[in-house]
């Protein structure tokens, strides 16, 4: 009689065991905080009337939703974090930039129509002759800062620069002989906080009504506001901004601006799509445009002769210390990668000392005090600025030289020289060539990389010296990486992120295209070795 023993219980493997209780509390803890984090994001969108925003914010957090409470779509899972914070810092800074090169976006042109109407009246107010005094108490609020005013007939107010005045109930303010010195939701600031913010008192300027023509009240003392008009009315029909005092009358010309029959403008515009106009500024201005052509011409002298005077040297440097008959050659490596070691922005900081024209180490030791325009001259600051570089990137040239010459195996060399080949053949026919499969593609990239080098000019230079005869700030050592920084965040002839804009994406295209060639090339060289 044979029996037959039960069979083993299946063991569930761990893929198909469920999650515990504790694994989905943490799940809907995370999702709650996430939740609740692009809720409050929504109301702020929804507040501001950012639709589009809003929109992607809400698609986005529903995505988040379905895939971490569906039992299934592990590889999701894992990939969304990561695509959204693409999504965030690549994709849409790369948007972005796109919308605005199309745009005026800079200087006097940061915000909406509305906005520069509003700040042209504030800009250009003048007491009005004979009007009453208000006595106020400065207060701060949620807004900001604000005026408590008690009006000549005893009427209590309350406004900010963003909120006209509006009457209080009597009940909710504290009075002192008759003048209001605190309301309900309100803080009233002590004379010491007027003292230390008094420019912000004095130019506080807060709304009688909704409609800006009414006036504004202003003091000077915390004490006493008076009426205040803008010299200028805004036509909202006609599309006019007329200045009262001169009788000038300032156009909206669809050019984001208010401009007189003259050519007048006035300082404060507005944010207007203008199509290709920033890509076709530089043919406009025939300055700019010699300026910036000569600034693309640097950035690629610039950018080889960096990556092919390191490598050259960097390359003699492997080769002698690869040498086994070469004596101490861990103390050389050490000394030759410390310019490698340091940051590159201390280490041209330092330089900047050295080339000092006054008191710096190259003109008063090595020069006997000479007085040589080491950065100031436009072709000594180019060779100064590419001998620096040059400096700073040696040791990294070194670096795959010495691991590509070691990976090169020594068969290779001793068969050459039994065939009878001489050490420059050897090295020309066979090691360089090999070489060259290995580091042409870090080649590239330090080609790019060099090809926008900001640090390096721009803690040397600046992109100085200025070019004479251009109104924008170029200088004679500017890439075109530090002539976008300066256009956009320097202030000279104003700051222009459209242009800026536009300059980048050439700035992408060049290396781009630059990179693919080479890249090509690359792989018809790796497939004839």
């Amino acid at each position: 009689m044979t029996t037959t023993s039960p069979a083993p219980a299946r063991r569930r493997s761990p893929a198909s065991a469920p999650p515990s209780l504790r694994v989905i509390l943490v799940k809907i803890a995370l999702l709650a905080i996430v939740d609740a984090i692009a809720v409050f994001a929504a109301s702020i969108l929804f507040f501001q009337g950012s639709w589009l925003v809003l929109g992607i914010l809400l698609l986005g957090t529903l995505l988040v939703n379905v895939v971490y409470l569906h039992p299934g779509l592990l590889p999701a899972k894992y990939l969304t974090p990561g695509l959204i914070f693409l999504a965030i810092f690549q994709v849409f800074v790369v948007v972005y930039s796109c919308y605005i090169a199309f745009t005026n976006y800079g200087d006097g042109h940061n915000s909406t129509k509305e906005d520069a109407v509003a700040a042209i009246v504030l800009q250009n107010t003048q007491r009005v002759e004979g009007s009453p005094a208000y006595r106020v108490t400065v207060v701060e609020g949620a807004g900001g800062l604000g005026l408590l005013a008690t009006s000549p007939d005893g009427e209590f107010l309350v406004g900010t620069a963003e909120q006209p005045l509006e009457p209080l109930d009597p009940a909710s303010v504290t009075q002192e002989a008759g003048r209001a010195t605190a309301a309900e939701g309100w803080t009233s600031l002590p004379q010491q906080q007027i003292l230390q913010r008094q420019q912000e008192v004095a130019a506080l300027q807060v709304p009688l009504g909704d409609d800006l023509s009414e006036g504004f009240l202003r003091t000077t003392d915390a004490v006493n506001a008076f009426v205040f008009q803008s010299t200028f009315v805004y036509d909202e029909a006609a599309g006019t901004m007329t200045d009262s005092a001169t009788g000038t009358v300032y156009t909206d010309r669809g050019n984001g601006q208010f401009e007189s029959d003259d050519g007048q403008v006035l300082g404060t515009g507005w944010q207007i799509l203008v199509g290709l106009d920033n890509f076709l500024y530089p043919f406009q201005n025939q300055q700019f445009g010699a300026a910036l052509i000569s600034v693309t011409i640097w950035t690629f002298a610039f950018a080889i002769l960096t990556v092919g005077l390191s490598f050259i040297l960097g390359l003699f440097l492997a080769i002698a210390l690869n040498d086994p008959r070469m004596r101490s050659r861990k103390v050389y490596r050490v000394l030759i990668i410390l310019p490698y070691a340091f940051p590159s922005f201390l280490s041209a900081l330092v330089w900047l000392g050295l080339l000092n024209t006054q008191f710096g180490f190259v003109n008063e030791v090595l020069f006997g005090s000479a007085d040589i325009p080491w950065l100031t001259d436009p072709v000594l600051a180019k060779v100064s600025v590419l001998l620096v570089n040059v400096w700073l990137g040696f040791p990294y040239m070194f670096l795959i030289c010495l691991g590509a010459l070691q990976s090169i195996p020594e068969e290779l060399t001793e068969a050459a020289t039994v065939d009878g080949a001489k050490g420059w053949d050897v090295f020309r026919l066979i090691k360089l060539p090999l070489l060259l499969v290995s580091t042409a593609p870090l080649l590239i990239s330090s080609f790019a990389f060099n090809f926008n080098n900001f640090n390096t000019i721009y803690m040397l230079t600046r992109g100085g010296p200025r070019m004479s005869g251009v109104d924008e700030n170029v200088g004679h050592t500017d890439l075109l990486i530090t002539l976008v920084y300066k256009t956009a965040f320097e202030a000279g002839t104003g700051r222009d992120y459209g242009l800026a804009s536009a300059l980048s994406i050439l700035i992408f295209i060049i290396v781009a295209t630059v990179s693919a060639i080479a890249f090509r090339r690359t792989k018809a060289l790796e497939d004839l070795h």
